[in-house]
C-alpha cells in the first residue's frame, strides 16, 4: 500500500481478494515471519508435552526401521548396496526419506487440521505448512546426528565409505527436500478439500513413493534404458546425492540433478497456485 493510499483510507493494510492465477502475495510470508516462528514453537511444545520419551522417538524410529531393512532386504533378500555395509546404507536412505515424508504427511493435512483457525482470523495460510517444514528440521537434525555417529563408527572400522565433493551439495539437497515436500504437501492438501478420500490413501501413497525411491536399493540396479524415466521421481536424485556425499556411492549426474530440480519446482509452483486458489473458498465448503 502506498503512502498516498494510507493517507486517503486511514488504514495501514487492506486485505483484498486475489483474482489472478499467479496473484500469490508471497511477500506476506516475510511480514508474518513472527507468526511462523510461533507456530514452530507451538508444534515443538505440543509434541514434547504429549510424549513420554520425547526426542528419543526421533532416534528410535529410524533406528528400528534401519534394523528391519537390514534384516529383510540385506540378510534375507540380499539386495546389493554398492559395496557399502547394509546398515549405514539403509540408515542414510531412511534419514533422508524421513524428513521428506514427515513434512509431506503433515502439510498434506493443512486445510483439514486447521479449519477452526482459518475460520476465525486472517493470516497467510501458507505460514502453517512453512512452519511444519521448519519444525521438522529439528527431527532431521537429531536423526542426522545419529547417522553421523554410525558413520564415524563404520569409517573408523575400515568400511569402504568416504566423503566426496558432493558433500558441498548437502545444504542444497536439504533445501530441495523442504521445497519438494512443501509443494507436494500443499498440493495434496488443496485436493483433499474436494476429494476427502485422499486422506485415506496418503499413507499408502507415501509408502509406495518410498519403494519407488532408492531407499532399500541403489539406483544402479535400475536398467540404464529406464533410468531417465526413473529419475523423474525427484527424490531419487536427492537420495542418491545424499549417499554419494557421505558414502561415496550413488548416481550423481548434472542431468539427473537438473531433472530433479525441474520436477521439484513444478510441484512447488503447482502446489502454491492451487493452495492460494483453494484458500479463498475453503471455509465455504467445510
Amino acid at each position: 500500500m502506498t503512502d498516498r493510499h494510507k493517507e486517503l483510507t486511514g488504514w495501514d493494510m487492506i486485505i483484498e481478494p486475489r483474482s489472478g492465477l499467479f496473484d500469490l502475495h508471497l511477500t506476506e510470508l516475510f511480514r508474518y515471519r513472527d507468526l511462523i516462528m510461533l507456530f514452530v514453537k507451538r508444534d515443538f511444545v505440543t509434541f514434547y508435552k504429549q510424549t513420554i520419551l520425547g526426542p528419543l522417538w526421533y532416534i528410535l524410529k529410524p533406528l528400528f526401521t534401519t534394523v528391519v531393512f537390514t534384516l529383510i532386504f540385506g540378510k534375507f533378500a540380499n539386495i546389493p548396496t554398492d559395496g557399502t555395509p547394509h546398515f549405514i546404507f539403509y540408515l542414510s536412505g531412511t534419514v533422508a526419506w524421513g524428513y521428506f515424508s514427515e513434512c509431506l504427511k503433515q502439510t498434506s493435512n493443512t486445510f483439514i487440521a486447521n479449519a477452526n483457525i482459518f475460520g476465525k482470523v486472517y493470516f497467510p495460510r501458507l505460514t502453517i505448512p512453512v512452519s511444519i517444514v521448519i519444525i521438522n528440521l529439528v527431527q532431521f537434525g537429531i536423526q542426522f546426528l545419529l547417522f553421523l555417529g554410525f558413520y564415524c563408527y563404520f569409517y573408523l572400522s575400515g568400511a569402504p565409505i568416504r566423503l566426496t565433493q558432493s558433500v558441498l551439495l548437502f545444504p542444497v539437497v536439504l533445501v530441495q527436500m523442504a521445497l519438494l515436500s512443501l509443494g507436494t504437501g500443499i498440493l495434496v492438501s488443496s485436493l483433499t478439500t474436494k476429494y476427502r478420500d485422499l486422506t485415506f490413501v496418503m499413507g499408502f501413497g507415501i509408502q509406495l513413493w518410498m519403494y519407488l525411491t532408492p531407499i532399500v536399493y541403489p539406483a544402479s540396479v535400475i536398467p540404464e534404458r529406464f533410468r531417465l524415466f526413473y529419475m523423474l521421481n525427484p527424490m531419487a536424485s536427492i537420495v542418491e546425492t545424499f549417499r554419494h556425499a557421505f558414502l561415496g556411492v550413488g548416481l550423481v549426474e548434472p542431468s539427473y540433478i537438473a531433472l530433479s530440480w525441474g520436477m521439484t519446482l513444478v510441484f512447488l509452483l503447482a502446489g502454491i497456485v492451487l493452495f492460494t486458489r483453494i484458500e479463498r473458498t475453503f471455509m465455504d465448503t467445510v
